[in-house]
């Protein structure tokens, strides 16, 4: 008998369908060569952070779903969760650096 909760479905698709365009977009740019520390960090991220993840919530709590339990070791302090957080705070920061330069690029085309 399973005792443990978990997230709804569609969120985990959501979750790793974000992690797997990513490391997709990053892997890009560092073939194109257009950056090369951030896109390095960003695929490091991507491939860590959910391992991590993973293996600290296995011995959850019953009854306790993964953002619970990812939240309350937060609020503990444990290193992997401040960790995981640290990365997925990278991720959205890279993702909003890789859209506003793209943005700003088609600005600068359009206007010429």
């Amino acid at each position: 008998m399973v005792y443990w909760e978990s997230i709804a479905g569609w969120i985990w698709i959501i979750y790793y369908l974000f992690l797997f365009v990513t490391f997709v977009v990053a892997t890009a740019h560092l073939y194109k060569k257009k950056q090369l520390v951030l896109p390095i960090v960003a695929i490091c991220f991507t491939v860590f952070v959910p391992i991590i993840s993973l293996i600290n919530s296995i011995e959850r709590p019953i009854n306790t779903n993964e953002w619970e339990h990812f939240m309350s070791q937060v609020q503990q302090g444990s290193f992997w969760s401040l960790f995981a957080l640290m990365g997925y705070l990278f991720l959205v920061f890279w993702w909003t650096l890789v859209l506003t330069t793209n943005l700003k690029k088609e600005t600068l085309q359009n206007k010429l």
